[in-house]
Parts: C-alpha cells; sequence; structure tokens
C-alpha cells in the first residue's frame, strides 16, 4: 500500500483510509473489529472517526463508533501502528443530544469535545483533529446557491487558537478542515501564517465521480498549499458500486435502510451512474473498484476514505488500490463526465 505525506506533517498515510462511520449502528462491535484487523494486515495505516459517528446520528449512537475503536486498541495494544483521525462538530441544532444542541467552534467546544473523544477512544493523542463542518452559514453537505447572511459566529482565528492549543498540550499531533470552502481553506492558511498558529494539513471532503466539485477552487489550493484532500464518499453512499440500479436494491444498503439519504439519487446521478458502470465493464473493471482508482489518481487527494458494511465489500474497496486506469479509461470518464458535469453536488 503507497503512503503520502499528510501535508506538511512528518506523518505518511495510506492511500486508502478506513471509514468508520457505520460502526455501531450497521456494523457491531465484533464486525468492526474484523474491519480494523483487516486493514492493518493489508497495509492500511489511516483510520478516520468522528464524535458524531455512528451515522446516522442518534443519541443512543453518539460517540459509539469511537467507542469501538477505543475498545480495539486496548484489546489489541495496536495504538502506535495507527494514523487516527477524529473530528468536532459544528452547530448541532439538529443533534440536541451533542452538548445540548449547543456545540461551536470555540474553545470551550473544542476542548470537551477532544476530551470527551480520547476517553472514548482510550488514548491520550490523536494524530489528526478536523472540525467536522463550519460553524458559519455556507455550502457544504450538497448546499448550493451561496446566500450571504450576516451573522454571529465563532471566527476561524478563534477556532484556530483552539485547535492550536490542543496541539501544544500533547493532545493533537495535527489538525484539519472538512466540508471547508476555498474561503474557509485559505482562512485557515492566513490566520496560521499571521498568528504563529497551527496549520492545517488536510481538507475533508466528498469527492466522487458524481461530484468533483472540489476541483473547481479547492485542487489548486491542496496542490499549492500542501493541504491534500482527504476524499469522503468516494462511491457516494455506495451508488456507484452500481448496486442500486437495478429493481431490487439490498435490503442493507444505507439508501435502503435511511431513505433520506438521497444526495446521489437523482435521475441524473442515476443516468451518470449507469454511464460509469457501462465504461468499467468496457474496460474489464469492478465498477467500485474504477470510481475509487480514480480518486486515488488525483494528484490532489492525499487518502481515499473507504467505508464498508461487510467484510466482501471492504476487501473489494482496499483491492481497489492495485487497478490502475488507462488512458482510455480516463478519457471515457472525461466523456461522461462532460455529459453530466457533477450531477450530485
Amino acid at each position: 500500500m503507497q503512503k503520502k505525506r499528510l501535508g506538511q506533517s512528518d506523518i505518511h498515510i495510506s492511500q486508502i483510509a478506513l471509514g468508520t462511520m457505520t460502526w455501531g449502528e450497521q456494523n457491531s462491535r465484533e464486525e468492526a473489529f474484523a474491519q480494523m484487523d483487516y486493514a492493518r494486515e493489508h497495509d492500511i495505516n489511516f483510520f478516520d472517526t468522528a464524535e458524531l459517528y455512528a451515522i446516522p446520528p442518534r443519541a443512543e449512537t453518539y460517540g459509539a463508533t469511537e467507542a469501538i475503536i477505543g475498545a480495539w486498541f486496548k484489546k489489541t495494544g495496536r495504538r502506535s501502528e495507527v494514523v487516527l483521525a477524529s473530528k468536532v462538530c459544528g452547530p448541532t441544532a439538529w443533534c440536541p443530544h451533542i452538548r445540548e444542541g449547543k456545540a461551536r467552534l470555540d474553545k470551550s467546544n473544542i476542548i470537551a469535545a477532544c476530551d470527551a473523544s480520547l476517553q472514548r477512544l482510550q488514548t491520550d493523542y490523536i494524530d489528526l483533529y478536523q472540525t467536522h463542518w463550519p460553524e458559519r452559514s455556507t455550502n457544504y453537505f450538497g448546499k448550493l446557491n451561496y446566500q450571504h447572511e450576516e451573522e454571529s459566529f465563532t471566527a476561524i482565528a478563534e477556532t484556530l487558537e483552539a485547535l492550536s492549543g490542543l496541539v501544544e498540550a500533547g493532545k493533537v499531533r495535527h489538525i484539519g478542515i472538512s466540508n471547508e470552502t476555498p474561503w474557509g481553506a485559505m482562512q485557515y492558511l492566513r490566520c496560521a501564517e499571521l498568528m504563529g498558529l497551527s496549520r492545517i494539513v488536510s481538507i475533508q471532503n466528498p469527492y466522487n465521480l458524481l461530484n468533483r466539485s472540489f476541483e473547481v477552487g479547492l485542487a489548486e489550493i491542496a496542490c499549492r498549499e500542501e493541504v491534500g484532500l482527504l476524499a469522503y464518499s468516494p462511491l457516494a453512499f455506495g451508488v456507484l458500486s452500481g448496486k442500486y440500479l437495478n429493481n431490487d436494491p439490498p435490503t442493507t444498503g444505507r439508501l435502503s435502510m435511511f431513505g433520506h439519504y438521497t444526495r446521489y439519487s437523482n435521475l441524473y446521478g442515476k443516468l451518470a451512474t449507469a454511464a460509469y458502470v457501462e465504461v468499467a465493464r468496457k474496460h474489464d473493471l469492478n465498477p467500485a473498484q474504477m470510481a475509487l482508482a480514480f480518486i486515488r489518481q488525483q494528484p490532489f487527494v492525499s487518502s481515499t476514505i473507504i467505508g464498508a458494511t461487510t467484510m466482501a465489500q471492504l476487501i473489494d474497496n482496499i483491492a481497489s488500490h492495485e487497478v490502475t486506469l488507462s488512458d482510455e479509461c480516463c478519457a471515457d470518464i472525461e466523456s461522461v463526465f462532460r455529459q453530466y458535469p457533477n450531477p450530485c453536488p
């Protein structure tokens, strides 16, 4: 498994990361342990989680994923083998069970969230601590048509000071952002330079064949500023595997179980997915592996975060690191993209 440097840090992470958000909801503790064991056996050293998980967020499963990872660390003693990433929530009015629905990206919330995560994870440090989404009103989680609002929110400089304090305290090694915009990313970088604070090393945003909006404003930042993309939803909720194209979708699939996840299920998303599956078949490729290989080959991507609910899915997804797309296959992908540009932003 090839590894890439995490931003300007001294850490090198596997080009495939193990996503964990189904653990504690769709996956049991035992299944999660098996996934972590298999990932380490195949040289994946980067695990990504968040205080919010399991998904979908519920009071009953809040923090469950981190607790499972912590139990695995305690059982196996393999904490030092893992580059561990977690996240602090932005505003949580839609999650009243998290800090009474009053979470913000200010100092007190960030310290409280980090300390609780460390306890659940049964570790005294987190390698990469990320803001999960911005506090201000902006475009993330698929929102378009930016509407400017005069509002009160924690200044990015204050958020960065709090995160830097965690680094100084030894609780966190490096910091990153998630679901951010070009403006937000550059503000974090500007504040770090002007104020002598910790510099972000990564940005975790959605990126897949149905949503390549990262390429518009953030890809250049990722390359020139050495803030690599940790690509999440690389298979668009599993849609790009092609398993939802027929009239008999898997009953245990996320979209079957949780009908409100519709981001990648609109008409043009389905048409584009069918076209990408045909490209994969033309080149004798597994559709999911083709979609993952496409992401891995982008110069601005540091790691691709896969998630699986079965071992068969995990094995297939990890094996994608052995797939290199030909020039002809890439040309066919671009042809589909021109016909259906970003159908599911």
